[in-house]
């Protein structure tokens, strides 16, 4: 578990499936800029907390909850790349949690968890249309280092994906 002024970070639990497909699942605009598509149902809702549940396992990936009330509202995580350098997996919260600091305690959070692991170099990547993200890797120190053109599998959207690394 990782704590934040405002969030905790921690393993998903079977019961937040609910409001994860509330707050993040079941919302289109929180998958604009990602490669996975959203929950239209609660049956898949349901079902992607379970493979949520297993792929945490062993990982550093966690849900999102609010400290106050422990109301689980997006994902995030990091992994190792190779020996010294991490990167996140991802960084989502629902859009009625946006616009509030709620990223760069997260990203702040994932930095200090990558260090304690042992990251010399932290690497973080957004969408090129995702202004959000962007200005958070300029707050956070991030130098971009590449741009790469992808296609979406799910429904051939085109994208440009920039590139930014962190030396810790």
């Amino acid at each position: 578990m990782i704590e934040t002024k405002d969030l905790i970070l921690d393993k998903a639990k079977y019961d937040d499936w609910l409001p994860m497909y509330k707050n993040l699942w079941s919302r289109t605009e929180s998958f604009q800029y990602m490669v996975i598509e959203n929950s239209p149902g609660e049956r898949e809702a349901r079902s992607r907390m379970e493979r949520t549940i297993a792929f945490q396992q062993g990982r550093e990936s966690y849900l999102v909850y609010l400290r106050s009330g422990g109301e689980a509202i997006g994902f995030t995580g990091i992994a190792p790349l190779e020996d010294g350098i991490w990167e996140e997996t991802g960084i989502a919260i629902g859009p009625d949690f946006w616009g509030r600091g709620y990223g760069w305690q997260i990203l702040q959070a994932l930095i200090s968890r990558a260090k304690e692991l042992g990251a010399k170099e932290f690497l973080y990547s957004s969408w090129e249309e995702n202004l959000a993200s962007r200005a958070l890797a300029a707050k956070a120190g991030f130098k971009q280092y590449a741009e790469e053109r992808h296609v979406r599998e799910h429904d051939g959207r085109e994208y440009t994906l920039l590139k930014y690394r962190l030396l810790c």
